[in-house]
C-alpha cells in the first residue's frame, strides 16, 4: 500500500498502490483527494444513472454504463474516477480491462466545491485531448447542464440547458433527460 507523501511526480503505477476506495484521482501526476461528495450530488447522480438504465434497457443497449468510484487511465499521469461513464457497446472490449483504460465514449461529472476547478479545466482538457466524445457538466447550484461534444479534437459547447428544459445526448440516441427532475429537492 502507499503511503501518501509529498512527491513532485505520482504515477498510474503508485496511484494503483492506493488502498481500494481510497479519495484519490490522479490529475496531472497529482494525487488530489477530495471528501465524499454531499448528498445533493449522490442524489442527482442517481437521478441521472436511474434515466440513462431505463432508457438503454428500453432499447436493449449493452453499453457499459456506471458511476463513481469507477477509474479511467487515460495515461500514466491520469486516472480519473467521473462521477458516471458510459462506453458503447462495440467499444467495451477495447477499453475495458481491470479498470477502464481509454476514453468512454460519454463522461458525467457533477460539480462540488472541492472538485469544480479540476473538473472545469483540468479534467475537461485531459478528456478532450483523449478523445471522450461527449462530455457533461452538471451544476447543482446553477441548475443547469453544459454539453460539450468532440469535433475535429476539440471540445464546442453543444448545448446549454437550464432546470426547465432537456438535456439531450449525441451519443445516445434519442435520449435524454429532464433537468426539472434532476434538480428536483
Amino acid at each position: 500500500m502507499l503511503t501518501v507523501e509529498k512527491k513532485k511526480k505520482y504515477t498510474a503505477e503508485d496511484y494503483m498502490l492506493l488502498e481500494e476506495g481510497a479519495p484519490f484521482q490522479l490529475i496531472n501526476n497529482d494525487l488530489v483527494m477530495s471528501p465524499s461528495p454531499i448528498p445533493l450530488h449522490q442524489l442527482i447522480s442517481v437521478r441521472i444513472v436511474y434515466a440513462m438504465l431505463s432508457f438503454l434497457n428500453s432499447i436493449n443497449d449493452n453499453g457499459f454504463l456506471v458511476c463513481a468510484p469507477m477509474d479511467v487511465k487515460l495515461d500514466e499521469g491520469n486516472v480519473f474516477q467521473p462521477d458516471i461513464l458510459y462506453i458503447t457497446e462495440k467499444r467495451k472490449a477495447e477499453i475495458i480491462k481491470d479498470r477502464i483504460e481509454g476514453a468512454p465514449d460519454l463522461i458525467i461529472e457533477i460539480l462540488s466545491p472541492s472538485n469544480a476547478y479540476y473538473d472545469l479545466r483540468q479534467k475537461k482538457d485531459i478528456y478532450e485531448k483523449y478523445g471522450v466524445k461527449e462530455y457533461i457538466i452538471i451544476d447543482p447550484i446553477a441548475e443547469n447542464a453544459e454539453l460539450y461534444a468532440l469535433k475535429n479534437g476539440a471540445y464546442y459547447l453543444h448545448q446549454k440547458a437550464q432546470k426547465s428544459e432537456q438535456l439531450t445526448s449525441l451519443i445516445i440516441k434519442d435520449f435524454s433527460f429532464n433537468l426539472r427532475e434532476i434538480f428536483k429537492q
